[in-house]
């Protein structure tokens, strides 16, 4: 599982980084790449949220320290 927590962290670097740059320069890298409202930009969305969920759950996870 911890190949998907990197992932899932690397997913909401990406999504932050573009969240900074709509609100700095209003320009949305997602939109650029895949193009406005389409289905690319939607599963980029999508697949963000997700990564955003597992996170969370991650953030809460019990973890048991190294003796």
């Amino acid at each position: 599982m911890n190949a998907l927590f990197i992932i899932t962290k690397l997913l909401l670097i990406v999504g932050g980084l573009n969240w900074g740059l709509v609100g700095a320069f209003q320009f949305n890298l997602v939109d650029a790449i895949f193009g406005e409202g389409s289905v690319g930009s939607n599963v980029v969305y999508i697949v963000v949220g997700i990564a955003a969920i597992i996170t969370i759950f991650d953030l809460f996870r019990s973890r048991t320290v190294a003796e």
